[in-house]
C-alpha cells in the first residue's frame, strides 16, 4: 500500500501530506487498512504464530480429524485432521502472493504496451492494440480458466494464467492516458531538445498517467483473491497439500452438511473479508485521488 499511496504523488497528482490526511479522514478506508495490514502480519508470521506450521503446510494428523473447534484448535480440524486456523495463516501468503503477484505483473505488461502504443501511434498502436483485443476477446476468467487446465494446477501457474487475461486492461487505459498526455506543451518541449523517445515517456508522460492505473490496480487485488480461490475450488489453482482458501473450501463444502462447518466457512469468510477490505480501499484511493472531491 506504501508504493501505491506513494505512485499517486507524482506530477499533476495531490501531495503527499493531502493524500494521507484524506486517508486518515476516510474511517472505512482506516478499518480496511488495517484489516489488509492484519492480514500482511499474519501470512509473514504463520510460522511463528501457530504451533501447527507443519500441519498449516500440509502435513495430515489423522487421529485429530473432524474436530470442533476446542481450546486447542481454535478453528476445529479438517478432514486430515489439519488445524485449520493454520491453514487459513498459510494460506493467507498463498492468497496475497497471487494477488500481489498478479496485480504487479499485469501491471508491468499492459503500462509498457499501453505507453507505447499511445505514445508511437501508427503502425505500432495498430499492432499493439490488436493484440490486446485478441485478449479482451475472451472472458477474463474462461480465458483464466483455460490456460490454468492448459499449464496445470500449482501457483505459479495461476499466476500466469490470472496474469493473461488482466494486463490487457491496464495496456487500455495507460494507452487512454497517454493519447492525451503526448501533446502537452511539456513533452513536445522535451522532444524538440532531442530527449530519447524512451526517457520522454518513463520520465515526463508515465508519472503522470500512473493514477488511475494505481486505482484499478488497488481494487483488482480483491478481485484476483476471488479469481485465484475459484481457480483453486475447481481444481486449477494450488494443489494438495499446500495451503490455499479456494482449496479448503472445496475440502470442506462435503462436510457441511454433516455439521462440520468450520473447514469451508472458515476460509469462505477469510476470503470474502480480505477482498471486501481490497475493494474499499480501491474506493477510498478513487475518492482521494478525484479532483473533484474538495470541490
Amino acid at each position: 500500500m506504501t508504493a501505491i499511496l506513494s505512485g499517486l504523488n507524482g506530477r499533476g497528482t495531490q501531495p503527499a501530506g493531502g493524500t494521507l490526511w484524506r486517508l486518515r479522514r476516510n474511517k472505512l478506508g482506516l478499518v480496511a487498512l488495517s484489516i489488509i495490514g492484519f492480514y500482511i502480519v499474519v501470512a509473514v508470521l504463520a510460522p511463528i504464530i501457530t504451533p501447527f506450521a507443519d500441519q498449516g503446510r500440509g502435513t495430515p494428523d489423522l487421529p485429530n480429524r473432524l474436530m470442533a473447534p476446542n481450546s486447542t484448535n481454535w478453528l476445529g480440524t479438517d478432514d486430515l485432521g489439519r488445524d485449520v486456523l493454520a491453514r487459513l495463516l498459510f494460506g493467507a501468503r498463498t492468497a496475497l502472493l497471487i494477488a500481489f503477484g498478479v496485480v504487479s505483473v499485469s501491471v508491468v505488461i499492459g503500462v509498457v504496451i499501453g505507453a507505447t502504443a499511445g505514445y508511437f501511434g501508427k503502425w505500432v498502436d495498430e499492432v499493439l492494440m490488436r493484440i490486446t483485443d485478441m485478449f479482451l476477446a475472451f472472458p477474463p476468467l474462461l480465458l483464466a480458466v483455460i490456460v490454468a487446465a492448459s499449464l496445470g494446477p500449482s501457483t505459479r501457474n495461476t499466476i500466469i494464467a490470472i496474469t493473461v487475461s488482466w494486463w490487457p486492461w491496464y495496456a487500455r487505459q495507460i494507452r487512454t492516458q497517454v493519447l492525451s498526455l503526448r501533446e502537452r506543451p511539456y513533452v513536445k518541449s522535451a522532444q524538440a531538445l532531442g530527449v530519447p523517445d524512451y526517457r520522454v515517456i518513463g520520465q515526463h508522460i508515465i508519472p503522470n498517467a500512473m493514477t488511475p492505473v494505481w486505482v484499478q490496480a488497488t481494487a483488482d487485488l480483491g478481485a484476483v483473491i476471488l479469481v485465484a480461490a475459484g481457480l483453486s475450488f475447481v481444481g486449477l489453482g494450488t494443489r494438495p497439500p499446500g495451503a490455499d482458501w479456494g482449496l479448503m473450501i472445496e475440502e470442506g463444502r462435503s462436510f457441511v452438511l454433516a455439521g462440520q462447518w468450520w473447514i469451508a466457512g472458515s476460509a469462505g469468510v477469510a476470503v470474502t473479508v480480505l477482498a471486501l477490505a481490497f475493494n474499499l480501499i480501491g474506493d477510498v484511493v478513487h475518492e482521494i485521488t478525484d479532483p473533484k472531491a474538495d470541490q
